[in-house]
């Protein structure tokens, strides 16, 4: 279960945002989280709503998830699709040669504070 591991990461960054800006309290966060992340949601939420309990800000702090689509790229048509529908072989033209261009990341998008 790595969602704990992302999970302490992410108050640590927020608890420190937190202290230098002298907020007195974190009260909603909003993740952008990749489909493709392997992230579970609901494994992910109950470790934050564990975690937050030990925190300085973020005791009553309101989490917001938003799945970011996973796309990927192909080298050798040029064309983009959904990652999680096609995996890694182009659809359009059957193609290896693709890359991942969204879905994979785990990211802070906005923090409420009081």
């Amino acid at each position: 279960m790595h969602e704990l591991g992302i999970v302490v990461h992410v108050i640590k960054q927020i608890e420190q945002i937190a202290e230098e800006n002298k907020v007195n309290k974190v009260v909603e966060l909003t993740l952008e989280v990749g489909e493709v992340s392997g992230v579970v949601k609901e494994y992910f939420v109950d470790a934050f709503n564990w975690s937050i309990k030990k925190t300085k800000y973020m005791k009553e702090c309101k989490l917001n998830f938003v799945t970011i689509k996973g796309i990927t790229y192909c080298e050798d048509c040029g064309k983009t699709y959904s990652t999680t529908k096609f995996g890694k072989e182009c659809p359009y033209c059957h193609s290896g040669k693709t890359y991942l261009i969204t879905g994979k990341d785990v990211s802070i998008k906005d923090i409420k504070v009081i």
